[in-house]
């Protein structure tokens, strides 16, 4: 089964969320964030940081671009990625009062989708 790209991509990206949606906890749990956007952008950095990680060594196995090309593009996607993801929160948590937990589930599956593809078409293709 590890040999699929598309079932590694999914273990990686089970734990990059574990890592932000834990972190994204302790900042509004232990830290007492009074905003849960705030709170969730400051958790998306430790799940961006694992989930590059995670792309490089484990998912896109193949890949040719150097270190510092990838993570350039990797860092424009995710931070592109993760201000929608902080914005949605924001809303739904900071305006409309709605649990944090069911909007953070809504946004990681846009999260999902955005990040497989930008992944595979934008970050890690081979060079050309």
């Amino acid at each position: 089964m590890l040999k699929s790209e598309f079932f590694r991509y999914i273990i990686n990206g089970l734990v990059a969320t574990a890592a932000h949606y834990c972190t994204l906890n302790i900042n509004v749990l232990l830290f007492k964030f009074e905003s849960i956007g705030v709170a969730n952008l400051l958790a998306a950095c430790v799940g961006i940081t694992a989930s590059f990680i995670g792309s490089r060594y484990f998912v896109y196995q193949e890949h040719t671009n150097s270190f510092v090309s990838q993570l350039a593009r990797f860092s424009m996607l995710y931070m592109s990625i993760a201000l929608l993801h902080g914005s949605f929160l924001y809303i739904w948590s900071d305006m409309y009062h709605l649990s944090y937990n069911v909007g953070f589930l809504i946004a990681t599956v846009f999260q999902v989708l955005l990040s497989y593809f930008g992944n595979k078409i934008l970050v890690f293709k081979n060079a050309i």
